[in-house]
């Protein structure tokens, strides 16, 4: 395992990550480019990409905003409706898994924007039949969230002839360096069954053994290419055309809309993926389980090369919440319906066993082989000088709530208005 010499990721990382002769990651090499690209250019060619699709009649929506209660939604939203003047229609899957805080969020999203929103709720045994065949096969609690939050967008623009899909941040491109932003890379089939389907599509989960049918994994089918070329649909990124920075974009949210935050298990990120009880506690925890790091290390990666903390800092987080366990384990074997045990063995078909061996009470022990050639790392010299000292996350105060806490919520309104 060969580790960045500036950042904290290695050359494991399950998006096929490239470190050069130097010692430095593609991802890093890629993110150099937000401190080099014209970025008032970008931001124009982005205009001139939406003026393409503006509805002139001004009777139909001019492009489709996926959202959520949490991840970059209201930055985005306030970017493409209020700085850039365009009329979204708003869609977003329903992962079941939401927290009243997620739920808050979206509902003050749909309040104050004043947007329409389309939301996909698929029936929740279906959910939980195929999130058991995600587990068996992949490893996966996420599957359908991902699967759902990336072709629900798709299925709308296709149903009600909008072309334009407009995405946050590439993960390839932010994360691993995998396209130049100069790219200008779009949403593809073929990236999304790669790297967010982990390989499988809907149809692949079609299997007697779990009693999953065509009917199942409908709401999971990616239209056919036919329709998408008719109606001439495209996704496009906007890490492409804005310089991008979750933190600073959060905040400002938080200052302009009131967007809540609050801790989450394992990482110190306390402004995405907040609206989900599993993405930074159970999933995360199958992330170190499957590949011996978690978000905590995507997250401390972030602010390195965003220069507002040091890899020496970032290494002291990682170490604080590399072994937490999942807070809210119970909560989805219940709602699943399964035990720990049964669950756990079959996470132990999808489990690293470079990193991970028996003890003596045939116990599954971290080897620490992550951090311990993380550490060695450190003997190359390639940091970053800070441009400001790193700031702790916001945590704005809890809101009044209209629904349970500590339990999954599917259906609610959110806001008492």
């Amino acid at each position: 395992m060969e580790f960045c010499s500036r950042c904290l990721y290695s050359s494991s990382h399950p998006l096929n990550l490239v470190i050069d002769d130097e010692g430095i990651c593609s991802g890093c090499r890629v993110h150099e480019e937000k401190d080099l690209l014209d970025w008032n250019k970008r931001e124009n060619k982005l205009k001139e990409i939406l003026d393409l699709y503006k509805n002139k009649s001004g009777n139909s929506y001019d492009c489709i905003i996926p959202v959520s209660g949490a991840r970059d939604s209201y930055f985005i939203v306030d970017l493409i409706k209020n700085k850039l003047g365009m009329n979204p229609l708003l869609v977003t899957y329903n992962k079941h898994y939401n927290t009243d805080v997620g739920v808050r969020n979206l509902a003050e999203l749909r309040i104050k924007f004043d947007c329409d929103i389309m939301t996909l709720t698929v029936s929740p045994e279906t959910v939980k039949k195929i999130t058991r065949a995600s587990i068996r096969k992949m490893g996966s609690i996420y599957w359908h969230c991902l699967s759902g939050q990336t072709v629900f967008p798709v299925q709308i623009a296709v149903k009600f002839k909008i072309p334009l899909i407009i995405w946050g941040a590439h993960q390839g491109i932010d994360q691993v360096g995998m396209f130049s932003h100069l790219d200008e890379v779009e949403m593809t089939r073929k990236y999304r069954k790669e790297h967010d389907l982990m390989g499988v599509e809907a149809e692949g989960l079609i299997d007697e053994f779990d009693g999953i049918t065509e009917q199942d994994i409908t709401q999971y089918k990616y239209p056919d290419d036919k329709e998408i070329e008719r109606v001439g649909v495209r996704g496009i990124y906007l890490n492409n055309y804005i310089r991008w920075d979750t933190k600073a974009q959060h905040e400002q949210m938080i200052q302009k809309y009131d967007y809540e935050t609050t801790k989450q298990t394992r990482t110190f990120d306390s402004y995405n993926d907040i609206d989900c009880y599993n993405y930074s506690d159970v999933h995360d925890y199958i992330k170190f389980i499957k590949h011996g790091y978690g978000k905590v290390v995507d997250h401390a990666t972030r602010e390195i090369r965003l220069k507002r903390m040091s890899r020496q800092q970032g290494l002291e987080l990682v170490r604080n919440y590399i072994y937490k366990k999942p807070r809210n384990l119970d909560l989805f074997l219940n709602w699943i319906g399964m035990a720990e045990n049964g669950f756990y063995y079959m996470l132990d078909q999808h489990r690293n066993k470079k990193l991970w061996q028996r003890n003596e009470s045939w116990e599954w022990e971290f080897t620490d082989q992550y951090l311990i050639e993380l550490e060695n790392s450190f003997k190359t010299n390639n940091k970053l000088e800070l441009s400001e000292n790193f700031k702790d996350f916001i945590l704005t105060n809890n809101k009044r709530s209209t629904d349970a806490t500590n339990k999954y919520i599917l259906i609610s309104k959110g806001v008492d208005k």
